[in-house]
């Protein structure tokens, strides 16, 4: 970045919810059981793993770095930050474009019976940063991920 180009931020958020007929175990298994999450997160198609780093546990780190179908080179660093079994993930991460920090962000994953099945409650706050505009893509793309974690889970 020159010594020209001016310092922003600016700050979002956002909530997803989804119920899901199987139990929190199951769900939380999706984020926490590395083959299991290779199921459902990832880049879109087209996209090229590559560096995957994968350690979930409190203090752990995950990284995954790929090119996607336009050219694009993005990459998610990722600390987990508290981890209750079957209840509660929460982590938080960077985004790079094309070797360009865009935003550090940090989510909430909330995993709640509800009859027997889950409801999963996803709050994520970012900063994103000098110029870069997410426009809501950043909820567009998780709400994406979402919707492949339900149909990995059936």
């Amino acid at each position: 970045m020159s010594l020209m180009t001016k310092r922003t931020v600016v700050h979002a958020s956002f909530t997803i919810t989804r119920t899901w007929p199987h139990p929190p175990a199951k769900v939380f298994k999706a984020f926490a059981d590395e083959q299991a999450k290779t199921r459902w997160f990832g880049g879109p198609p087209g996209w090229e793993q590559y560096k995957k780093v994968w350690d979930f546990r409190e203090g752990g780190v995950e990284h995954l770095s790929g090119k996607h179908a336009n050219g694009t080179v993005s990459a998610f660093d990722c600390t987990y930050q508290d981890i209750v079994e079957n209840e509660r993930i929460v982590y938080s991460y960077v985004m790079h474009l094309d070797g360009r920090k865009i935003s550090v962000s940090q989510a909430c994953i909330e995993l709640k019976p509800d009859g027997n099945g889950t409801r999963l409650v996803l709050t994520e706050y970012g900063d994103y940063l000098d110029g870069y505009d997410d426009a809501g893509s950043r909820e567009h793309g998780t709400n994406w991920l979402m919707d492949n974690l339900g149909k990995s889970l059936d």
